[in-house]
């Protein structure tokens, strides 16, 4: 048998390291070569600098910014509650913030470890508590997944070769922290992460059963979706020509999952 070429070899104790996790409600096992810890902080610290940064204008006060605080604790309590009663207990050690952020975009975004920032834009497509709690849960969903330690797993490898296996295993925050900024746009275009269709899908199924564990009624995602589709005044592309469902499918694949959502519904 030919020797494994080194980088090869690197691939294969990284996976026999974190091939263990899977993503919570879905089952999804997943294979990672980034550490919690490790990304944890690079996103901390990343998010501390998009939010010290002139350019980026905080909206501290006032009832916007208070919503926006109020469901994601709401939110982050459900989460926690239902982690720590399904075996998650201290596998997600999440430092929690929520913040509205003045911008035009109709956008959001949650680092990992739950850094969790709202634009402005997008609060007239929410329109109420029920459609922010649908954007939040979803975007949250993507970091309880570990979404972005796929991405930064591929970016690690693209990027380092070899030493990515390194800058997992030894924590290596500077390089972390720099891929970190780019997924997130930190330090130029703000929020260029894009994620793969399947991960979509499993964001809006997560965070259909989180805003309904948080007494937002799920059926009130499919309004917001069909806002959202509103928004698109050019069309939607084809969802083989984009990695995001189209927001035609997006709302098929919703209606389909709110039966399983309803089950953990908590009216308020």
């Amino acid at each position: 048998m030919k020797k494994l070429k080194p980088l090869l070899l690197g691939v294969v104790l990284a996976s026999a390291i974190y091939a263990c996790s899977t993503v919570p409600l879905t089952g999804r096992s997943q294979l990672s070569l980034v550490g919690d810890d490790q990304i944890n902080t690079a996103a901390a610290s990343s998010y501390r600098q998009l939010l010290s940064d002139p350019k980026t204008k905080v909206i501290a006060s006032g009832t916007d910014a208070q919503r926006v605080k109020r469901i994601g604790s709401q939110l982050a309590s459900s989460i926690e509650s239902y982690l720590n009663s399904n075996g998650y207990a201290g596998k997600y050690n999440f430092q929690w913030e929520f913040n509205l952020i003045q911008s035009a975009e109709i956008n959001a975004w949650c680092m990992p470890g739950g850094k969790v920032a709202v634009y402005s834009g997008i609060l007239p497509v929410t329109a109420n508590d029920a459609g922010l709690a649908t954007v939040m849960g979803h975007e949250i969903g993507h970091a309880i997944a570990r979404h972005s330690a796929e991405r930064m797993s591929q970016e690690l490898a693209l990027q380092t070769g070899g030493a990515a296996i390194g800058a997992a295993a030894g924590g290596q925050s500077q390089t972390s922290q720099a891929i970190i900024g780019q997924l997130y746009g930190v330090g130029g275009q703000l929020a260029l992460l894009h994620y793969s269709r399947s991960q979509e899908s499993e964001a809006d199924r997560l965070g259909l059963t989180f805003m309904a564990m948080a007494g937002y009624d799920p059926h009130q995602a499919v309004l917001f979706w069909q806002r959202m589709q509103a928004q698109n005044k050019g069309g939607t592309p084809p969802p083989f020509l984009s990695t995001h469902p189209s927001d035609a499918t997006r709302i098929a694949n919703i209606q389909n999952l709110i039966p399983e959502a309803m089950k953990y519904y908590k009216r308020r």
